[in-house]
Formats: C-alpha cells, structure tokens, sequence
C-alpha cells in the first residue's frame, strides 16, 4: 500500500505531502488523545465520483471529539468541503480519506488542557484492505487473545487513537499466526467485533451482529449493511452471541470502511459453512458494492457527488 499523495489539507491549508509534518513533542503521539475517521470515495458505473455517507462520517468524527472533551476549530460543514479539496488537490476520483484531530506539541503531561487542537485530512489509494482474494473468497480468522476494551474503561464509541492499540496487538497476533484477521471477544465472553471491522454472522437465513449497546463502535458500514439487509426482507437480530455460534454459523463476513464486506471462510481453523462466502452474503455484498460502485438507485443520500477536479 502506499499511502504518498501530493497534498494534504492541515489546520485548513493544503499543503505539500513532505511539508505535512507534526513536532515529535506533539501530545497525540504519545498519549493517543485524539480522533480520526476512515472514509472512502467511489466512482460510479456512470462516471460520478461521490464520498460514501461523508456526514455520517463527519458527524462521527465531531461525536468522538465530543466524548473526548475536544473541540474541534472548524465547523462540520469545514471538514466536508475539507474532504473534498483533499480529494481534488490530489485528483482522485476515488480513494481512502483519514480526517485526524490531534492536539499540538504545546506542553506535554497527562493533563495539558492548553495545547491546540489541530486538524488534518490526508487521502490515499487503498484497494482491498484484507485483500482482493479475501473479497472474493473469504478470510481466515482467529479469535483473539486480547478482549476488546470494556465500556467502562474506554470510551468504545469514540473512534479515538490510542484505543486502537488494542486492536493493534490483536491483529498482530493474528497475523503472526498465519491468520488474515482477529475476532474480538468483549469482558464476559461474547462475540464483540474484529480489530477494524464489525461482525456479521448469518444462521438459518437470519443475519446476526452484536447489538450497538455493546462493546462495539458503531459502524457506518454496519449501519449501511443492516439497511441493506432490510430492504432485502432479510430477518435481523442484533444480540450477543458466543465463538461457538460463530463456529456452526452458516456465513460470516466483517463490514467497515477499508474492509468494505470481506467474507470468512474460517474461524479457529473451523470451517464455516461451505468454506466459500455464502449466498446470503454475496447478496448483501452485491447490494452494496452495485450502490457504490455500480448504477444501482437507492439511497442517493448515501452518496455525496464530487468532481476530481478542483
């Protein structure tokens, strides 16, 4: 993956890849206190580009800051266009965006309520996140070794930077261990979410996930699949479940931003199902892929159109 661009908008001025740099005292660096959002933009069968619900994204990004106690210096409306000049500047009629708050290298400690709040939007190139062949023919996953944080230790609704350590060390673990990915259990043993990505498993023609009051954040692409899945008249349940229903599921497949709807084939070296993405699955990945890529009609609010062009 690289993720080199030619500009990067930074404290609302676009500036040169090279030149987008922080001081190596900045606080967010060493104490994780700050925000970000994954966002992508897709271009259309009919050649329009657009942002996938960028004021979903936006509004979550603004509500991690909240929880954190951070105010940002720029109204939602800023980040928006932000994201969109980010996108021209660099000329892509797709891509990944990362909008980060962070706060600046002022003074440091634990409680240095004095230091800037700074805001970046970088933008990038990111196919597949766990790879074009896991699209088409599903991941391999273990179940993780490390929980996923408590709601009354981390604040899990927050898309907020240093929590990902957490998921950092699982999908490590992962990884080291010849798996694609790390299914994360929550404190009492229950199926919570992976390191990047939501969970989705489908029993007797019912998809299944986590409901949004556990230890989950709250997807945009979660939200995206369980609409889906409804305007299918596919029945959904959200409600906690253990690795052994995920074991004798008959699908499972993740969603998130740079996931996008990846199946899984496998699970602690158990086959799920056929071992190959199941009909279920393909029909609500279908669905999703033909409303951001292809001409399919609905939920034109969904998509905020741009040109590539500045």
């Amino acid at each position: 993956m690289n993720i080199k661009s030619d500009k990067i908008w930074l404290d609302g001025t676009l500036v040169d890849y090279e030149n987008a740099t922080v001081h190596v005292l900045t606080h967010t660096l060493h104490y994780g206190y700050g925000v970000f959002e994954g966002i992508r933009a897709y271009r259309r069968a009919s050649g329009e580009s657009h942002i996938f619900r960028l004021r979903e994204h936006i509004e979550r990004l603004y509500e991690s800051a909240h929880i954190l106690g951070l105010e940002i210096p720029y109204a939602p409306a800023d980040i928006e266009a932000a994201c969109v000049e980010t996108l021209q500047a660099n000329k892509y009629p797709q891509g990944y965006l990362r909008p980060l708050v962070f706060l600046g290298s002022e003074a440091m400690g634990l409680g240095a309520l004095g230091n800037r709040v700074r805001v970046a939007v970088a933008a990038w190139q990111w196919g597949a996140y766990l790879g074009e062949e896991g699209l088409r023919n599903g991941i391999r996953a273990k179940i993780s070794s490390f929980n996923r944080m408590h709601p009354n230790v981390n604040m899990v609704k927050g898309k907020i930077c240093g929590q990902y350590v957490n998921s950092v060390i699982a999908k490590r673990e992962a990884l080291k261990a010849d798996y694609d990915e790390a299914i994360m259990l929550d404190t009492q043993g229950f199926v919570s979410e992976c390191s990047g990505e939501n969970l989705f498993m489908v029993k007797r023609g019912q998809v299944v996930t986590a409901a949004y009051g556990a230890s989950i954040l709250g997807g945009i692409t979660r939200d995206t699949v369980l609409q889906i899945a409804r305007d299918l008249n596919i029945p959904v349940q959200e409600r906690g479940f253990t690795r052994d229903e995920l074991y004798t599921a008959d699908e499972i497949f993740l969603s998130g931003t740079a996931a996008e709807l990846t199946p899984v084939r496998e699970v602690d070296d158990r086959r799920i199902g056929s071992g190959r993405p199941g009909e279920i699955t393909a029909l609500i990945s279908k669905t999703f892929f033909d409303i951001v890529r292809g001409g399919h009609p609905s939920h034109p609010e969904w998509r905020y159109a741009y040109s590539s062009e500045a």
